[in-house]
């Protein structure tokens, strides 16, 4: 997640805002659930309206909450599916409050009506995150419910008058980038303290609809508008907070937009983004299934590390001997192409592996989706663009996973060399 506002108020305010560091532990996302009431077009866990064998009970899901306390998680996200469907959420949450765990909610938000919410407010979760996937007609359609639009704002609402913190999630497609400026308005009426833009991920049906990703000049038209959106903020005292996910080269595009506007600031703000390192799939951001097995980020369900039945989560996070962990951890990460040649993979890290993967089946390959140019990241037009490493070498276990073969060992050990 990169927080755009955070870095503007520094830009705005040099030494206003805390430089990133190094978190104690991953933040976790856990999919509790994988029912759900929605069927939405770029759904990553392919999620559906029926129930789902093998899902952790109670008891399981407190042994791991017990793990993440113990193991330092400094954030835990409730997701799912829809985590409101789940008849223990509720336990759940107030069992994670109690540890003292930042604990908060992800959901399609069409749930919760003046009941739930009242549970809501009990548990006393501290950020719901609720999507709007463009105005009324276009949510819908994204949503695939007639009434979805309605519902999830009436949720927003409901979060508003209780004094839950709340956010907007917003998918960017070709489908409804023409949509954002006016979300970004209603989220100022308002007054929603959150809108998190995310950029489409080549995973599940995301992966099916990949051809509707927002083309480059679209992405840096919505960076553009939530960097002048952000900035006006600042300037006039607002406290909304804009972050994106799912795109590093956001990191990278502030810098670039901090030269021209901030140029005395530029190379303070480069330290915090350099210090802050872009993607942190498989370091700082850590994934639990409907089934209780680990993988290294949400989008990454392809590829298990674990069983929580087997080993607690803190041990199998811990393990280094994982390939593919180690080329996330490796700095630089082992990266080739645009990537690799890039002056500024300090900043977003080599971007979003898991695009690479789905595209080339090689996750150090060129991030496809990162829409600076060759001049902007300080390469040459020409620069050579065959892959040097190898392919992971793919097979499917009885449960669908990608069984880790020695092609991504070697791939690391040439990078190594």
């Amino acid at each position: 997640m990169f927080r755009l506002t955070h870095y503007v108020r520094e830009l705005v305010s040099p030494g206003s805002q805390r430089k990133p560091g190094t978190p104690p532990g991953p933040v976790v996302i856990w999919n509790l659930i994988r029912r759900c009431n929605l069927l939405c077009k770029h759904c990553y866990s392919i999620s559906a309206d029926t129930d789902f064998k093998g899902e952790l009970n109670t008891d399981e899901a407190f042994a791991v909450l017990e793990d993440l306390k113990g193991f330092k998680v400094p954030a835990l996200i409730l997701s799912g599916g829809e985590p409101l469907l789940r008849p223990d959420i509720y336990q759940i949450g107030e069992r994670a409050k109690e540890l003292g765990l930042y604990t908060g909610l992800s959901t399609n938000g069409t749930l919760i009506d003046e009941q739930e919410i009242k549970k809501l407010k009990q548990v006393g979760f501290d950020y719901v995150g609720i999507s709007l996937d463009g105005l009324e007609k276009t949510h819908d359609e994204f949503r695939r419910k007639e009434g979805a639009f309605a519902a999830s704002f009436k949720a927003v609402e409901l979060c508003k008058e209780a004094g839950i913190k709340v956010g907007l999630r917003f998918t960017l497609t070709e489908d409804n980038a023409s949509e954002l400026a006016e979300l970004l308005d209603i989220s100022k009426e308002y007054d929603i303290e959150k809108f998190y833009l995310s950029h489409l991920n080549y995973a599940g049906r995301g992966n099916k609809n990949r051809g509707d990703d927002a083309f480059h000049r679209t992405t840096r038209d919505a960076l553009d508008l939530l960097l002048k959106e952000a900035l006006d903020d600042v300037k006039e005292g607002r406290a909304r907070e804009f972050v994106t996910g799912n795109n590093d080269a956001d990191g990278v595009y502030l810098y670039k937009w901090a030269l021209q506007n901030f140029p005395e600031q530029a190379e303070h703000i480069r330290e915090y983004l350099e210090a802050w390192g872009g993607n942190a799939s498989g370091l700082h951001i850590a994934n639990i299934d409907n089934l209780g097995t680990v993988h290294p980020d949400t989008f990454w369900w392809n590829y298990d590390l674990g069983n929580v039945r087997q080993k607690p989560f803190s041990q199998i996070w811990s393990e280094s001997d994982d390939p593919l962990m180690q080329g996330f951890r490796q700095q630089p990460r082992p990266v080739t192409g645009r990537c690799g040649a890039c002056q500024y993979l300090k900043i977003c890290g080599g971007n979003t592996r898991v695009r690479a993967y789905q595209l080339t089946d090689d996750p150090w390959a060129e991030d496809p989706a990162c829409y600076l140019t060759d001049q902007e990241i300080g390469i040459d037009t020409d620069v050579e663009r065959l892959q040097t490493t190898p392919y992971v070498h793919k097979s499917k276990s009885q449960n669908g996973s990608v069984a880790k073969g020695t092609g991504l060992a070697e791939s690391i050990a040439v990078q190594n060399i």
